[in-house]
């Protein structure tokens, strides 16, 4: 079914007709999640190898799991900076289901750790339907101690390590902000959501909305909670740690930055959760953007409401991290 881009702002409309599609019309189709990984890898390993950037340095941790596997959480520290760093904890986008190298993103990652002056965390957190929730947010939980208790060695200052995710990295984010929180931890100086993957449920009106079905449609979703979740799927005592957007209590969570988009399936979860948090008297930035669809600062960088998105959410990320 083609997606009809005449409501989005031309220069993401452009964008969007410019790149591949599914069968169904849209940018992702998750009825086949191992056939995609191997099409996203066959894409990536005919990809020329491009030279990293001088101005930063990447080094690979591996943080033991009590299974006696390693966590991988990638840093990205700008060269020649003696001093104690804020980091990052970013969990990367790929609804929970794609995304295992984060050096896959080193473009990205290296842009925000230069610009933030920070130091970029990348967690490989492990994904679904291989490791069920609240793997990918235990995974965080371990990441964001490991670089507080070992802040000194790593050059990280530990009063300011934030958490940050888009799309179905929001959840693990999230979560990990609730274990946080929840086993009376040193808090995270931020979580930032950027189109964020938190309920489940897909009972919001966007999720019914057949306009807002551009990046992928709420079918695709519900194949994405499948693998997370599997028979726990739509439960009514499913843990928040496993779908956040089921918290019912939100207070203690670090200011927060909510950032969604008008023709997105996720829309009206983000926007929920952003409200509760306000509720809870949680400082939130909430922002929605029109005439965009799910994630459009990746897929149209370039266009106006793109680069007007990066100013403000980098602006948050300094105030946060520098406070």
């Amino acid at each position: 079914m083609p997606v009809n881009t005449e409501a989005l702002d031309p220069e993401v409309a452009a964008a969007f007709d410019a790149l591949p599609k599914a069968a169904n019309g849209t940018l992702l189709d998750l009825s086949d999640i191992p056939g995609l990984r191997a099409q996203f890898g066959a894409l990536r390993a005919g990809m020329p190898a491009r030279t990293p950037d001088p101005r930063v340095t990447i080094e690979t941790l591996r943080i033991p799991r009590a299974d006696r596997t390693d966590l991988e959480v990638v840093l990205y520290r700008p060269v020649n900076v003696p001093e104690a760093l804020p980091a990052l904890l970013w969990f990367h986008a790929g609804a929970q289901v794609l995304g295992d190298n984060a050096r896959d993103d080193d473009e990205y990652h290296t842009a925000l750790a230069l610009d933030l002056d920070c130091v970029l965390a990348a967690v490989v957190y492990r994904l679904a339907p291989e490791t069920p929730a609240p793997g990918a947010a235990e995974d965080g939980y371990l990441a964001y101690t490991h670089l507080a208790t070992h802040a000194a060695e790593l050059r990280i200052d530990p009063a300011r390590i934030g958490l940050a995710g888009a799309s179905g990295g929001g959840a693990p984010a999230a979560a990990t902000a609730l274990m946080l929180r929840d086993r009376q931890d040193p808090p995270p100086c931020l979580l930032g959501l950027l189109y964020p993957m938190l309920d489940d449920r897909l009972a919001t009106p966007s999720s019914q909305e057949s306009a807002a079905e551009v990046a992928f449609t709420r079918q695709d979703m519900r194949l994405a909670w499948s693998a997370v979740l599997g028979d726990r799927l739509g439960a009514d005592d499913l843990h928040p740690y496993c779908a956040p957007g089921r918290a019912g209590d939100l207070r203690g969570l670090p200011d927060a930055f909510v950032a969604v988009a008008q023709f997105d399936t996720l829309r009206d979860e983000g926007l929920d959760f952003a409200r509760r948090l306000v509720a809870a008297g949680v400082p939130v930035d909430l922002h929605l953007y029109a005439r965009v669809f799910h994630a459009w600062d990746r897929f149209a960088p370039a266009s106006a409401p793109a680069r007007s998105f990066e100013q403000t959410w980098r602006d948050f990320l300094r105030r946060r991290l520098r406070a």
